[in-house]
């Protein structure tokens, strides 16, 4: 660490500080800033050049007499403070507690960029992660390792689905040490502490580390946070080897604070005012979770993703598409009927799916009821759409059985309590329940076999609505 402080900046904005250059300076390099009235605040390096060096204030610039404000190259990249004792607190961006308890003591301190991952190290995703939410569980399932994001729109409760996912997913059948590392960012006063007041009274929050930045906490510091979070999961999952699912909300407004200090620095904008970076930068989080040869231990990501407009070719969904493996899309219509959680079918997709369902994960009908569920859906929503233009009454009697169907589809299957907690065979057995609303000759991916277990002419237990 530098025994020197300078006082050379010349400007100060969006939560940057520039400054004439120093000697010996280096990229990523941690920083302390000491204001006019004693109060240090943390920073990093972010551009070095001959003449100028620019430095990220992470609790941002407000109040800064630049006259009278000295700045300390620490020699050091931006580190946080691990240990076992991380589950059950709260921290905010940048890893200080937010939970009026002591900061963690310990010698194992973890750049918070992270180590690069040779690609060939990397094990391929596999086996179940049960939600408890059937339309995830059942046709949109997630394996360790994964990475699968939650798209949704302006008002739609992709929170409250963050916050159930928390306090129910687990690894059905194993005894497997399983973690949760949660990121919230720039999130209301209100929403912060429902999802605290969820997780405690859940009994979950003490397998669970929680990163928090407010939406009148600075900008900057959300562009530390997913960096902070996953380091905490590499920590757990590749020291202490345990499974970690990192769930973060949102990554709009991570992406948010990223153009805003990219317009700050001056880089050329590129779709919709974002940096043209915004790609490789997302990358970088994403591909921080995952599985490594020869450690138990795995990492899966789950990040919310607000699609503005309800816009799914917005550059932020549009790019977190490309990197991860799928997603679960919120649609606006289920929500307006009333149903929750609104997962919109059709375009929802995991593409990693196949690789944690069926006989020895799951159940050996898995995948087919799953296939059968979407085509079935898939007609119905024809046939709706037909009904809407000639009337139900219109419609042949098969037609009217996929009416049935669908209505029983979205108000049985797809809808839940946000405390109804479902296992795996309980989610199949509904599938089952509803698909045999239709006649068995109409349900061609299914197996005779499955047909003469799971199908029955009655339906015991749900009704159309």
């Amino acid at each position: 660490m530098s025994d020197k402080e300078y006082r050379q900046n010349t400007s100060a904005r969006g939560g940057l500080l520039f400054m004439r250059s120093a000697p010996d300076i280096a990229l990523g390099e941690r920083v302390q800033v000491r204001d006019h009235q004693g109060r240090q605040r943390n920073g990093q390096v972010i551009r070095t050049a001959k003449d100028t060096v620019l430095v990220q204030v992470f609790e941002g610039t407000d109040g800064l007499d630049l006259e009278r404000t000295w700045v300390r190259f620490l020699g050091e990249p931006f580190e946080i403070t691990l240990s076992p004792a991380i589950l059950g607190r709260v921290f905010n961006g940048i890893g200080e507690p937010r939970d009026d308890r002591p900061p963690l003591v310990s010698r194992i301190m973890r750049n918070v960029n992270g180590s690069s991952v040779n690609p060939a190290a990397r094990a391929y995703p596999r086996e179940f992660i049960q939600t408890g939410i059937s339309a995830i569980d059942g046709l949109n399932s997630l394996v360790r390792g994964q990475k699968l994001p939650i798209f949704s729109g302006p008002g739609l409760p992709h929170n409250r689905l963050a916050a159930q996912i928390v306090r129910q997913a687990k690894l059905p059948g194993e005894e497997s040490q399983f973690a949760i590392v949660f990121a919230a960012m720039g999130v209301s006063y209100s929403d912060a502490r429902f999802f605290q007041e969820s997780l405690e009274s859940s009994g979950v929050l003490s397998n669970v580390t929680m990163y928090i930045n407010l939406a009148d906490d600075p900008a900057i510091e959300r562009l530390i946070l997913p960096r902070t979070a996953l380091t905490t999961a590499e920590y757990l999952a590749y020291d202490l080897d345990m499974h970690v699912l990192v769930v973060m909300t949102d990554m709009t407004q991570y992406a948010g604070a990223l153009r805003e200090v990219a317009t700050a620095k001056g880089d050329v904008p590129s779709r919709k005012g974002y940096p043209g970076y915004l790609y490789s930068d997302l990358a970088e989080i994403y591909e921080r979770a995952g599985r490594i040869k020869a450690r138990h231990g795995s990492i899966t990501l789950v990040p919310v993703v607000s699609m503005p407009s309800d816009d799914i070719t917005h550059p932020i969904p549009d790019l977190t598409g490309y990197i991860t493996e799928g997603q679960i899309v919120l649609g606006r219509e289920l929500h307006n009927l009333g149903l929750y959680p609104p997962i919109f079918i059709p375009p929802s997709l995991s593409r990693l799916m196949k690789d944690g369902i069926g006989k020895g994960y799951t159940r050996e009908d898995h995948a087919r009821v799953a296939s059968q569920i979407y085509a079935s859906y898939a007609r119905a929503l024809e046939i709706r759409n037909l009904a809407s233009i000639i009337g139900a009454e219109e419609l042949a009697e098969n037609d009217r059985q996929y009416l049935a169907f669908a209505e029983a589809f979205e108000h049985n299957f797809v809808s839940q309590g946000e405390d109804d907690e479902r296992t795996i065979e309980d989610t199949l057995n509904i599938a089952w329940d509803i698909l045999s609303l239709l006649p068995a000759h109409e349900l061609s991916r299914v197996s005779e076999e499955d047909l003469a277990r799971y199908h029955h002419h009655e339906f015991p237990h749900v009704e159309a609505s």
